[in-house]
């Protein structure tokens, strides 16, 4: 049989159009297949599946009038809304790359994204439309795609568009036909690094949909669940192990702006919700809300945690309360799309605190600094080999070179494998926090910090917090004959930073502990500083 490169290039391309498989086909797989079943459901909007599919396709034609094409940017700022589950699937079927923003940023942080990723256009709520207007004027970005999403009921300000507009008009509902090949890049996920200046993941097809299978086959999904999604779906966890999962199965979706508990909780019981992805923080804020126990639950039947380790005895909380819950742990990253490893239902309270095993499509282990492989119970790099992994870093060839050295994916985190492969994360190599749920670089604080004058050091980590899992604390040595005091650092950072990045506790010290190179001892630090949150600082 000849080799698919000797064809002429019309059979080549009429071959490759009949193996597509890209995130937009999967949508209109669904919606063949399952066409009256219920897709969406997002406030007042209830879609099936056909409906949303006819959607997507409305406002991908309205992006292409407006000059998208495959390629271009996409910027998209905005809490979770119907909205945003329509052009996440209408900017894949263009080939358009979308790059959703997380909308805690503050405009400088918003400008460099816009700017670094080259957005051809930008779509935001109305409530966030001021910060996105200082963020266009200092990128220096004029023109182009302007989307407004009105949550908040407000009509578009002047040269900005209805999203509405796009999705409901009377434009053709067909396929826009674009062909789009596994590595075309799709996504642009930003993604906190240990620099100031976080770095663009570009994630393709093939990359997500080997993630989703990962995702349905070890985290037991299906056709039949129903599931909530509340947490920021500008998070590749939310959107891409949970919702686009949901789409391509053909389950029900319930999209929230937010995981307000209350609003959760009358959810899950109003729209028998089987399924329920949460950060341990949004968990416990479950378990403490007065309405837990008077609320009926009973159709819950999963649920899921990541972004943070789940505390042993929230772990026994949950299973006593929610006895009929299967639970599972996922973790990951950014550039593995971003499942990596996942701890089952059977596995919670034997293997409790550690990240699980390989997922189905990913490889494991761990390596020295050398990247020679380290043996079991021995501290090392997680590296990982997979289609899940992402293309690369945005025009940033240098850092793509360094993280995927050998062949190898390397997380910067560091970890213990056990005998029979169970991976507890015992470190961040770069210096992470994940607080929230959320991940904020320790060094872009650091310098923020350094902006104020009279500080001579400053050290940022991370510390046990019974809410926050990780709360963000700043040491500071101030210089010789200045005095500072916490709320001068507190105002300080509140210019220079997003809220969930300002250090939640300041403590003064007259020098830092450092190793005989001078490398400040942040291991130190974090005991030192251990039980600030149950002192009550």
């Amino acid at each position: 049989m000849a080799h698919v490169a000797q064809f002429t290039p019309e059979t080549t391309g009429a071959v490759a159009r009949a193996r597509q498989h890209s995130i937009g086909d999967l949508l209109r797989r669904t919606a063949l297949r399952c066409p009256d079943k219920l897709g969406v459901v997002a406030g007042e909007r209830r879609a099936t599946f056909a409906e949303f599919d006819a959607c997507v396709n409305r406002a991908a034609h309205a992006l292409a009038e407006r000059g998208l094409v495959k390629g271009d940017r996409l910027a998209l700022l905005s809490h979770n809304s119907w909205q945003y589950a329509v052009l996440v699937f209408a900017t894949a079927k263009l080939g358009v790359v979308l790059v959703p923003v997380n909308f805690m940023l503050g405009a400088e942080e918003i400008a460099f994204i816009l700017s670094h990723s080259g957005a051809s256009g930008l779509v935001t709520e109305d409530a966030l439309a001021p910060t996105a207007e200082k963020a266009l004027a200092s990128a220096g970005l004029s023109g182009g795609v302007r989307g407004w999403i009105s949550l908040a009921g407000t009509d578009p300000a002047e040269g900005w568009e209805d999203v509405d507009g796009w999705i409901d008009g009377d434009r053709d509902p067909g396929e826009p036909g674009v062909p789009i090949a596994d590595d075309d890049p799709l996504r642009l996920m930003y993604t906190s690094g240990t620099e100031s200046r976080p770095k663009g993941v570009m994630l393709p097809s093939r990359s997500l949909i080997a993630q989703y299978v990962s995702c349905i086959v070890d985290g037991g999904m299906a056709v039949d669940d129903v599931e909530v999604h509340a947490l920021p779906m500008y998070h590749c966890a939310q959107l891409d192990c949970f919702f686009s999962v949901d789409v391509y199965l053909g389950a029900t979706s319930i999209i929230l702006p937010g995981p307000d508990p209350a609003t959760l909780l009358a959810t899950i019981e109003r729209e028998r919700v089987t399924k329920l992805f949460c950060p341990p923080t949004v968990w416990i804020s479950l378990l403490r809300h007065p309405e837990f126990d008077t609320t009926d639950l009973s159709s819950l039947r999963k649920g899921y945690y990541g972004a943070s380790p789940m505390p042993v005895e929230v772990l026994r909380e949950l299973q006593r309360r929610l006895p009929d819950v299967q639970l599972w742990n996922f973790y990951g990253q950014t550039e593995m799309s971003p499942l990596a490893t996942i701890l089952r239902p059977h596995e919670q309270m034997p293997k409790a605190g550690t990240a699980g095993r390989a997922s189905l499509n990913v490889e494991t282990r761990l390596v020295d600094d050398d990247d020679n492989p380290v043996p079991p119970g021995q501290i090392g790099e997680i590296v990982h080999r997979s289609p899940h992994a992402a293309l690369g870093y945005h025009n940033d060839e240098e850092k793509t070179a360094a993280a995927f050295r050998g062949g190898w994916f390397h997380s910067g985190d560091l970890g213990i494998l056990s005998e029979d492969g169970y991976l507890s994360v015992v470190d961040r190599k770069k210096d992470m926090i994940k607080t929230g749920g959320e991940n904020v670089a320790s060094r872009e604080v650091e310098e923020a910090i350094y902006l104020l004058e009279g500080v001579a050091e400053v050290a940022v980590f991370g510390i046990s917090h019974p809410r926050w899992i990780e709360a963000v604390t700043a040491v500071v040595v101030p210089k010789a004959g200045v005095e500072l005091t916490v709320e001068q650092v507190t105002a300080h950072v509140r210019e220079h930073l997003a809220g969930y990045k300002r250090p939640k506790y300041v403590v003064f010290a007259d020098a830092l502990p450092k190793n005989p190179s001078g490398k400040i001892l942040k291991r130190d630090l974090r005991a030192a500083h251990a039980n600030l949150a149950e002192r009550g600082v």
